[in-house]
């Protein structure tokens, strides 16, 4: 694997492979953002160079980290090695929740999806497969939503990363149809676009 590129957040230092998208707003948007109690069970959707998993790994009893891109979980295992928490963090190579056994449920769901609207031939190489989100930009987004709550514990949250050009109000009211209370805890604007950090919370007792 080429480690062209490399990033730096807090005290960790991330190599970047070539074929994985490097971290940027939208990445350091959840980052700044993520809180993990001690002892939580935390699902890392779309791992990518691995840094939110990471991260969470700080205080968090156990994190399983999720990735369509072969490349993605070889280069996220290599920064767990450099940064040391890799009894903490497990990978598993899939498509959103069907690696997932049915049974297995979180307190923390966080995905940083691909929300950008794009052509079909735009969803070729792994770095464009990790942005695209189809025509409307909800391609992944919406069978997200759709299947979390099913994966979440009492009282559990989802942290879901995505722009004004796919929607924020359609998510805020998936999330809403599914029974989770939900709000927007952060925002970044770039060019052309709203960076959202929607906050879904299953009501204490569902």
């Amino acid at each position: 694997m080429k480690y062209a590129r490399k990033t730096f957040f807090k005290d960790y230092r991330f190599l970047i492979d070539e074929n994985v998208y490097a971290p940027a707003e939208d990445t350091f948007l959840l980052a700044e953002n993520l809180q993990v109690s001690k002892g939580e069970f935390v699902l890392d959707m779309g791992t990518g160079c691995g840094i939110l998993a990471i991260l969470a790994a700080e205080k968090a009893e156990k994190v399983l980290a999720v990735d369509i891109n072969p490349y993605a979980i070889k280069c996220a295992k290599k920064n767990v090695e450099i940064n040391g928490v890799k009894n903490k963090i497990e990978f598993i190579l899939g498509d959103l929740f069907s690696p997932i056994k049915p049974e297995e449920v979180f307190d923390l769901i966080m995905f940083n999806a691909p929300y950008l609207p794009a052509e079909p031939d735009e969803e070729k190489s792994w770095i464009e497969k990790a942005w695209s989100g189809g025509k409307t930009g909800r391609k992944v987004i919406d069978r997200f939503i759709f299947n979390s709550p099913k994966f979440l514990r009492r009282n559990g949250r989802i942290l879901l990363v995505q722009s004004s050009l796919s929607g924020i109000n359609e998510s805020l009211k998936a999330f809403q149809k599914l029974g989770l209370e939900t709000r927007i805890i952060a925002e970044v604007k770039v060019p052309f676009e709203r960076i959202v950090l929607i906050e879904a919370r299953r009501p204490y007792g569902l």
